[in-house]
């Protein structure tokens, strides 16, 4: 049976045949997804860095660490508006199962690295059906409830996470069974550096894709979206389990550079600064994540140099004048200075 042929609107010649119109490609709906110039350009200054600061790698890695664990808590918060008081339950998970392995022999790094992140997961998926399903008051109190759970399990079960002591005496492996990690850190740095990198490129990718579009319409308006056909439980449990599993990787890098894993790893202080860390840099930029994990750090070793007693006063007086005065966070600060400069032109 042959298709009907459109008819030609008035005006148009009878023997063209006309076009039905068709709908914009879904790749024009999606947020732009190259490389800028400053992006290249941040992800040269951590290398550079390598070089010109050769006695503080061991700072550098733990800002790299903290950055991967912000970057995860940015997935959920940023993306899907799922704010967590309880996000350390998930780096501790990553930390202890990488320490515990390193600990009873098992010394390759990247196969531990793996393990704890899908120990991180495993152990999210029942928590993710608990939070997905409430709001915003109801996620923060199950969320804070959940890394109080992890908190005095891991205490409680001194005799093998080595309770307020710690969990010590491991000893991770040479990296590709080439590079072993040294006290300068040499290796520990370019190891998260790594690490960090890649997790940061299928993050960049994730939210650029239709699922992370569909993620920020969650955010905007839950209902809406469930009225369109999206499963929003489904979309809320996937990014949380994903969310997870990056701390999970934060964690046991931790663990592997440090060769050293604490209860407060599984601390609510531990979560409380990550929170701070991101709402610092902005949320829902992946970068603000990055920066602010960089900004927090140095400027509470730089502030703990200058005044031992009184630094946090400091660094609370820092927080609380870029809340105010910088809507967004730092990058947010900047976006907004670039367009007031621009419409002063």
């Amino acid at each position: 049976m042959m298709a009907r042929p459109i008819s030609a609107p008035a005006g148009q010649p009878a023997g063209k045949a006309v076009a039905a119109p068709s709908s914009l490609p879904e790749r024009s709906l999606l947020p732009a997804d190259r490389w800028s110039v400053r992006e290249v350009a941040f992800w040269i200054i951590p290398p550079l860095c390598y070089f010109a600061f050769p006695g503080y790698l061991m700072l550098g890695s733990q800002i790299l660490i903290a950055g991967l664990f912000a970057l995860s808590l940015d997935l959920i918060m940023g993306y899907a508006g799922i704010v967590s008081l309880g996000h350390a339950a998930f780096f501790g998970t990553g930390a202890y199962t990488a320490g515990l392995l390193a600990s009873h022999g098992w010394s390759e790094p990247l196969s531990g690295l793996l393990l704890g992140s899908a120990a991180a997961a495993v152990v999210s998926l029942p928590v993710s059906l608990l939070v997905v399903r409430g709001q915003d008051l109801g996620r923060l109190i199950v969320t804070l409830g959940i890394g109080m759970l992890f908190f005095e399990a891991a205490n409680k079960a001194a005799m093998i996470t080595g309770g307020v002591d710690g969990l010590s005496g491991m000893e991770v492996g040479r990296l590709f069974g080439l590079f072993a990690f040294d006290l300068v850190g040499r290796t520990a740095y370019l190891y998260s550096f790594s690490v960090l990198f890649l997790l940061f490129l299928a993050c960049r990718r994730l939210v650029h894709s239709p699922f992370g579009l569909s993620l920020r319409g969650i955010k905007e308006s839950g209902k809406r979206m469930a009225s369109l056909g999206v499963p929003v439980q489904r979309r809320l449990t996937t990014i949380f389990i994903i969310s997870a599993a990056l701390a999970g990787a934060a964690g046991a890098l931790l663990a592997q550079t440090t060769q050293f894993v604490g209860l407060d790893s599984l601390s609510f202080s531990r979560s409380a600064e990550l929170l701070i860390m991101l709402v610092l840099g902005g949320t829902g930029r992946l970068y603000g994540a990055l920066i602010g994990a960089t900004l927090f750090l140095l400027a509470q070793d730089v502030l703990a140099s200058l005044d031992p007693v009184y630094w946090q006063f400091w660094l609370g007086l820092m927080l609380v004048v870029v809340v105010l005065y910088a809507r967004g966070g730092v990058l947010g600060g900047f976006e907004l200075l670039a367009l007031r400069l621009r419409r002063g032109r």
